[in-house]
């Protein structure tokens, strides 16, 4: 794993990849053939049809189910270091509407072997405090889990998941059915998390227009990579409008043109 050090040093060097990565259950292929690059500092973005593998890709790199082909992470110097720590923010994670289970207390069972209920030490208060103010969800802090709204209680998963801070963090339509408003607030917020740690991030969204604001770079997945690249050169993409139609990348990419100027793309995706 990188330290701290060399991430605020933004090397844009270090890459997770995969290479020939599939995942079969019951016999049938879900994914094949799969080849990403993923560099530090980069936000990429998996978009695709209902049943494409967009989740089952993001199970299968987390470890929650079996793969074939290579997974490596690669350092500044490219050399294999293995397995790249990974932090992950689920779809969803539902908890029963009687839970008496704080954000304190579910922060500190992230962090912490020590039974939640026998207490909160000092040290583990203050961790949990400045994870959540990273996340600009301090506020949050006692409440009850089960009365945050979506996007409270993903800005909290986020915390958690972003201690120890990952060399691949994976984001699983993080913001499906928050506001407007919340949901620019949460990208906004993770295009910077990811310039201030240089952070890898892989983030599945359904949300073509937004996540074309700040994405670095597009996956198209049905299966297989079918495109790759900048989103403006997605949407151009035969196998984009096969899908999707020619009105969504028309109306999709007049306002994408001008957030395509403060991107900064490096290195290769698909090769």
């Amino acid at each position: 794993m990188i330290n701290k050090k060399t991430r605020a040093e933004k090397c844009n060097l270090c890459c997770t990849r995969l290479d020939n990565f599939g995942v079969r259950i019951g016999g049938n292929p879900l994914l094949y053939d799969v080849n990403l690059h993923i560099h530090c500092g980069e936000l990429t973005g998996i978009i695709g049809p209902n049943g494409a593998g967009k989740t089952t890709l993001l199970k299968a790199i987390v470890g929650e189910i079996p793969y074939s082909g290579n997974m490596n992470f690669l350092d500044a110097k490219g050399l294999r270091t293995g397995h790249p720590l990974i932090g992950y923010v689920p779809q969803r994670l539902d908890f029963g509407p009687g839970s008496p289970a704080s954000v304190l207390d579910f922060c500190s069972a992230c962090i912490s072997n020590v039974p939640v209920w026998l207490s909160h030490p000092r040290r583990n208060r203050q961790r949990v405090l400045d994870n959540l103010t990273r996340v600009q969800a301090e506020h949050l802090m006692k409440r009850r889990v089960c009365e945050l709204s979506g996007g409270e209680l993903q800005r909290v998963l986020l915390a958690c998941a972003l201690d120890p801070v990952p060399n691949l963090l994976l984001l699983d339509e993080p913001v499906a059915g928050v506001d407007p408003r919340g949901l620019e607030i949460f990208y906004r917020m993770v295009s910077e998390l990811r310039r201030e740690h240089d952070l890898s991030i892989i983030m599945v969204s359904h949300d073509h227009g937004m996540i074309s604001q700040y994405a670095d770079r597009l996956i198209l997945l049905d299966q297989t990579v079918l495109a790759a690249g900048t989103p403006a050169e997605v949407f151009r993409n035969q196998q984009f409008l096969n899908l999707f139609g020619s009105q969504w990348n028309t109306e999709i990419y007049h306002g994408q043109e001008a957030a395509t100027t403060i991107h900064h793309p490096t290195g290769e995706v698909n090769s």
